[in-house]
């Protein structure tokens, strides 16, 4: 276990490479700038953090920790579709207030291991998504939805980072409503909604529904089985 002034150390280091990427704009930012911020030599940075990688990976992990922090703060309203619609906007706020911060949050080739904060984050999109299925209005399954906003918003933040001006400004706001429009069903009484999107709906119910209800798992699987072939698209 690391002592105090360790710790500190790696996080003097840290916040220090993360201050210089929020000043750097687009242009990368060296080891060497890094430690003269941090007052700490090189061999001091290789200890915390093993390579330049690896100091990226940490301060990535940063990032999503300040995003899901913000993320959790936000008032959650009964709309389904008005909480992934604020949820896409914050999300294009971080990335255009932090753009060299968000470059290596998303922009960065994975080396394969995702911090706990990256994985909350995708996360709390599925639960957003999943809320729209339970609401009946989800035509695709919710693991499928949360993958197609999640390519389609980073797609838009990295684009506006190197091209602010693109789309002449309202690149988010019409991708955001394309991005709705292909995994939603128009609002209408509950009747009058497709198949797929009842179906999803009740998929989503089935799996929030706690395990002592009357179905047996293999009765619970089957059902699963058949709602997610009700809900495929075309239905």
């Amino acid at each position: 276990m690391k002592d105090g002034k360790d710790g500190d150390t790696r996080e003097r280091i840290l916040h220090a490479a993360a201050a210089l990427l929020a000043e750097s704009g687009s242009e990368p930012v060296s080891t060497r700038a890094i430690c003269q911020a941090a007052g700490v030599g090189a061999p001091t940075l290789y200890h915390h953090f093993g390579d330049k990688r690896g100091l990226l990976e940490a301060v990535a992990a940063h990032g999503f920790e300040t995003y899901v922090a913000e993320k959790r703060a936000m008032l959650i309203p009964a709309d389904p579709l008005k909480r992934l619609r604020d949820g896409w906007d914050l999300h294009v706020e971080f990335g255009l207030k932090n753009p060299a911060l968000y470059v290596v949050m998303y922009g960065s080739a994975p080396s394969g291991h995702r911090s706990a904060a990256a994985r909350e984050s995708e996360r709390l999109l599925l639960e957003i998504v999943t809320g729209i299925a339970r609401a009946g209005r989800l035509t695709v399954p919710p693991e499928v939805a949360a993958r197609m906003v999640h390519a389609a918003g980073v797609g838009v933040v990295l684009t506006l980072i190197n091209d602010p001006d693109a789309a002449g400004g309202d690149l988010s706001s019409r991708t955001r409503e394309a991005m709705i429009a292909a995994i939603t069903t128009a609002e209408e009484s509950t009747g009058s909604r497709p198949l797929a999107a009842q179906a999803m709906a009740l998929r989503a119910e089935l799996a929030a529904a706690s395990a002592d209800d009357p179905l047996s798992p293999a009765e619970r699987a089957l059902l699963a089985e058949w709602l997610e072939r009700l809900a495929a698209p075309g239905r």
